[in-house]
């Protein structure tokens, strides 16, 4: 029985013997194969932005790295079932796939990638006209699949594409008046891609009201008669009319004496506003008749009406209205005719005329303001604390001897911008002058006194001039200088502060004769 266990004793301590040889032992790991079976699946996303999923598989690999075959280098190392995103242009590539084994040793596969991008698809392209600018278009798309777009505005030769992306707007401004075609082109970012033209019409017409100040305007006249107008400047800028530009009717010796000349407007006079024409004039003798006629564009010889006026000053601008209550407006009026010393023939004399508008025939609310006529309405509205009112002149001496004037209430406490405005009929016409004067009168010297022009559509289009006032209980002229003003935008609203800045202590200011000035 001994000798048994002592066979069996030793047996086991041969076997555990020989487990631990083996469990120390070191794997033999350069017999190892490298990796194989390798493949890649490319996946690319279909919104035409080139980016690629790659995802490699391989048999007996740890960690496979990439290279794009675009000469942008290699990925980042990672580990089997993940994937490594890139973006790419259209063409094909050679996407080498380089998975490495246990053993460090790395096999190399090559797999053709082609990337090709879809043509876009509903493209849909805006043309707007910009407001107040007749020669200048926004154009904006949008498409699917796009990666961006691309304009040509059909006005130069060998137009250089214009690039934009989706929200985005392109603004182009032409030069002449014309027929052009707008072509935007949706891009894939490859070759394909999707088009659309539109044509657009540039013009400029000439529209009531009429006041030859527009540059881009071409205002043509059809002469007769012996009679020549065209557009020069104004040889009397004075209160009557501070315009820049004027039409001169020149009727020359001997003419006619129906000797006229004649504008077509560019769609039918508008008589909603009033049945009645105010026309500037200037004449070189008083008590000459002259006739404004309105004809149909279509059969002006049997579809008109006119209306003669007789001018009363001399070597001066006065405003004459021509009544066309009586016309037939079951047609409509396009050419404006304008005779002056109509039924005489012509003695070589020049005459001039400005701003045609149509009026209800009420007096209209502009510059110079003086607060004397009956027909206007002076109305102001008071913010913060102000109010305004026309009263008799408190104070007429001085600078002033006016019969009526405005004054301006800052209520106790009120705030510092404490203010009124009133509303214009038209625009002022800093074309020619860019200063502005007022009379003013304080309790106070030395106070700031600003005075603020608004556009009437948009507050936020303004500009304002700030002076102080030298003298107290008495009337001065102060004069505010606009010359900074951007005389592209319209301001139709002025806006007059007394002591701004400061809170209101209950006094009353007055102002009056508010006029442009050089």
């Amino acid at each position: 029985m001994k000798i048994l266990k002592y066979i069996a004793f030793f047996f086991l301590l041969g076997l555990l013997g020989t487990a631990c040889e083996e469990d120390n032992s070191i794997p033999q790991l350069e017999g190892i194969p490298a990796p194989d079976n390798i493949s890649a699946l490319f996946t690319i996303a279909n919104d035409n932005s080139g980016r690629v999923s790659i995802r490699p598989d391989a048999r007996g690999v740890t960690q496979f790295t990439v290279d794009y075959g675009d000469g942008s280098g290699l990925s980042e190392p990672f580990a089997p079932g993940q994937s490594t995103e890139h973006v790419y242009t259209e063409g094909s590539y050679p996407v080498t796939i380089m998975a490495m084994g246990v053993n460090g040793k790395v096999a190399e596969y090559t797999q053709e990638l082609t990337v090709a991008f879809e043509a876009p698809q509903n493209l849909v392209v805006d043309i707007l006209p910009v407001p107040g600018d007749p020669f200048s278009f926004d154009v904006s798309a949008t498409a699917d699949l796009e990666t961006f777009f691309e304009v040509t505005f059909g006005e130069i030769a060998d137009e250089v594409p214009q690039p934009f992306m989706e929200g985005e707007t392109v603004r182009y401004t032409y030069a002449e008046v014309g027929t052009y075609e707008i072509t935007v082109t949706a891009r894939s970012g490859g070759a394909a891609s999707l088009s659309q033209s539109s044509t657009i019409t540039v013009s400029n017409p000439v529209l009531m009201p009429i006041d030859f100040e527009n540059p881009t305007l071409s205002y043509t006249f059809t002469n007769f008669g012996g009679a020549g107008t065209a557009v020069v400047d104004n040889p009397d800028v004075s209160e009557g009319n501070v315009s820049s530009r004027v039409a001169e009717l020149a009727k020359g010796e001997g003419s006619e004496v129906w000797a006229g000349s004649f504008i077509e407007l560019g769609e039918p006079i508008d008589f909603s506003a009033g049945q009645k024409i105010r026309m500037k004039v200037w004449s070189p003798q008083a008590g000459i008749p002259i006739l404004l006629k309105l004809e149909n564009l279509e059969n002006g010889g049997e579809l008109f009406h006119e209306v003669t006026v007789t001018n009363t000053a001399a070597n001066a601008w006065e405003e004459l209205i021509f009544d066309f209550a009586e016309a037939d407006f079951s047609f409509t009026y396009q050419r404006v005719v304008v005779f002056f010393d109509f039924g005489t023939n012509g003695t070589g004399a020049s005459y001039y005329f400005d701003d045609i508008e149509v009026t209800d025939g009420s007096a209209e609310n502009n510059l110079p303001m003086d607060f004397e006529s009956p027909d206007i309405n002076y109305e102001f509205t008071g913010f913060g604390g102000a109010s305004a009112e026309v009263i008799a002149n408190p104070d007429a001496s001085g600078a002033n001897s006016s019969a009526n004037v405005a004054a301006l209430s800052k209520s106790e406490g009120s705030e510092v911008w404490a203010g009124v405005l009133t509303n214009l009929s038209s625009p002022i016409n800093f074309g020619a002058q860019q200063k502005i004067r007022m009379k003013t009168w304080s309790p106070t010297a030395g106070i700031n006194v600003l005075l603020k022009v608004e556009n009437l559509d948009n507050a936020d289009i303004f500009y304002e001039v700030q002076v102080q006032n030298t003298v107290a209980n008495a009337w001065e002229e102060l004069e505010f200088d606009f010359s900074g003003i951007d005389i592209g935008n319209s301001y139709q609203r002025i806006v007059v502060f007394f002591d701004f800045g400061t809170n209101g202590t209950g006094a009353t200011y007055y102002f009056d004769e508010i006029t442009l000035a050089d």
